[in-house]
């Protein structure tokens, strides 16, 4: 109990860290900080019993006890039992707060707060960190809030991609739409097109993309009515609805050679349905998008000759596009049950791991026998975070889509950028520092009477991960995660394993 109790809070310092490369507070956070609650407001915890705890005021971990009060009364309860942390930090540098979800004993992080518009935070490293690409903040009208993380997993120019993003803060202000992209991690970011677009819509209905930008229309997505593991365990409290309840196993071996989890989610069939719209909130899993580096870096001296092969012929970049298939890493499969058993009937996008983004992934049902429609997922170990899943089988209906070009784009220093963003081409905004801003404004379509409006960014880009490609290729190491079914989430499993470990040889004698 103890030692478990020791790594959730050694896991919050260094989220809490993590967090602070991405608009926070600049300052570390040790364990001893984290303990007595000096720098970090412990707004609100979500249980392992699917329980999310507001606190009325901020709380405080004292002797590996979270304690605060909760309507009025006392709360306590083991870090032990905490899922997540939710945390609000001090700004040391003048801006206001942020909020951020940071996972306690799960290796896993989700941002999702806001902040005010004041001076930039100054710059700082961290020793691990996730892979995630820019961060796009959006002006609300009153701070900026971040709204957007795209064409995550695209580490070279090879993997160019195309993102679609819902900017569910975006709000006009005298007449412009403002953006803020930001690098805030250990990368060199390359973005070739920005631009948004704007969909007038009947207010009853609700929006959401493809991976291939396809807008569709939801009006009545239901909830599944059960949703189970492979061990059985009810998993529904945690996937029925988009909320601060997100299911994360931990990157943990067990005896399943696969290295795979697997939920199975149930839903009502709609009568006739032959084609409906699941609708999925995931993201790739803190540790998973981690894991990308620890990739990379097995590479050595290798790497620049493996990204001019991905940049430069089909053919490595077919083999890593068939390898994640099989692995299910940063693309996961969905499989409907039918009469001859579970078929792969469409893929869930990877993306995250700071925002789990709404998606559409259309699915053929019409093999579907019965009223149940069930739906098969097998995550690896360490690299999935599920959130919500919900099924809708109504029509498509008509939008009115606006296409806007930035009106104006700049840097820091105030050079414009619409040259470069304007259009899919070879030139690029490069931000090769963290610290590195570009400043967007859209003009703000007049808006159609009667009509809901909702906003997405299209982009698309690459970036390239700051590594040390200095030393031995590690052959073996490459073998298992590329040769062996299961090897990838192996190896996360081992490299989690010896970062606990690490992380728990440090902490002080407060903790034992």
């Amino acid at each position: 109990m103890l030692r478990r109790a020791t790594a959730a809070v050694i896991m919050l310092a260094f989220m809490v860290q993590l967090a602070g490369c991405y608009k926070n507070s600049t300052a570390y956070v040790s364990t001893s900080t984290a303990q007595n609650g000096k720098d970090n407001r412990f707004i609100g915890v979500t249980t392992h019993d699917a329980e999310y705890v507001r606190f009325d005021a901020p709380a405080v971990i004292n002797a590996g006890r979270v304690i605060g009060r909760v309507h009025g009364a006392p709360y306590e309860i083991d870090v032990d039992d905490v899922q997540y942390f939710w945390v609000k930090r001090r700004e040391v540098d003048g801006t206001k707060t942020a909020i951020a979800v940071l996972g306690a004993a799960l290796g896993a992080v989700v941002i999702a707060g806001s902040l005010g518009g004041g001076s930039d935070p100054p710059q700082r490293t961290t020793t691990t960190q996730a892979e995630s690409c820019p961060f796009v903040y959006s002006w609300d009208g009153s701070q900026w809030v971040f709204d957007a993380e795209p064409y995550g997993g695209a580490v070279s120019r090879g993997l160019e991609r195309d993102d679609y993003t819902e900017l569910e803060h975006l709000r006009p202000d005298d007449g412009l739409y403002r953006l803020m992209v930001r690098n805030e991690l250990e990368e060199t970011q390359h973005t070739n097109l920005a631009e948004l677009w704007v969909a007038d819509h009947s207010p009853d209905i609700s929006l959401a993309s493809d991976v291939f930008g396809k807008l569709y229309t939801l009006r009545d997505p239901q909830p599944p009515i059960s949703a189970t593991n492979g061990q059985g365990h009810d998993l529904l409290p945690w996937l029925r609805a988009d909320d601060k309840l997100i299911w994360e196993p931990q990157p943990v071996a067990g005896a399943d050679p696969s290295m795979r989890e697997e939920v199975v989610l149930t839903f009502a069939k709609p009568p006739g349905a032959k084609r409906v719209k699941l609708i999925t909130r995931a993201a790739t899993a803190f540790w998973g998008s981690h894991m990308i580096l620890e990739m990379l870096e097995l590479r050595g001296s290798r790497l620049d000759q493996w990204y001019a092969d991905v940049d430069n012929g089909m053919a490595e970049s077919m083999a890593l596009y068939q390898w994640n298939l099989r692995e299910e890493l940063y693309a996961l499969k969905v499989s409907v049950e039918e009469p001859d058993g579970w078929a792969v009937r469409g893929m869930i996008p990877g993306g995250g791991p700071f925002i789990t983004e709404k998606r559409v992934v259309v699915l053929d049902v019409s093999r579907v026998a019965g009223d149940e429609i069930r739906i098969r997922l097998r995550p690896p170990i360490g690299f999935w975070a599920l959130n919500a899943f919900a099924l809708d089988a109504s029509p498509d209906e008509a939008i009115h889509m606006t296409k806007l070009a930035p009106k104006e784009a700049h840097d820091a220093d105030g050079n414009d950028l619409r040259s470069v963003l304007t259009q899919l081409d070879d030139a690029y905004h490069v931000m090769p520092e963290i610290g590195d801003v570009a400043y967007l404004t859209f003009d703000v379509p007049a808006a159609a009477p009667s009509m809901k409006r909702t906003v997405f960014l299209h982009t698309s880009g690459w970036y390239r991960v700051h590594v040390d490609a200095s030393g031995t290729p590690n052959v073996a190491g490459l073998e298992q995660i590329f040769d062996v079914p299961g090897g990838a989430a192996r190896l996360a499993a081992e490299r989690y394993a010896e970062w606990l470990a690490a992380s728990s040889s440090s902490v002080g004698s407060e903790w034992q």
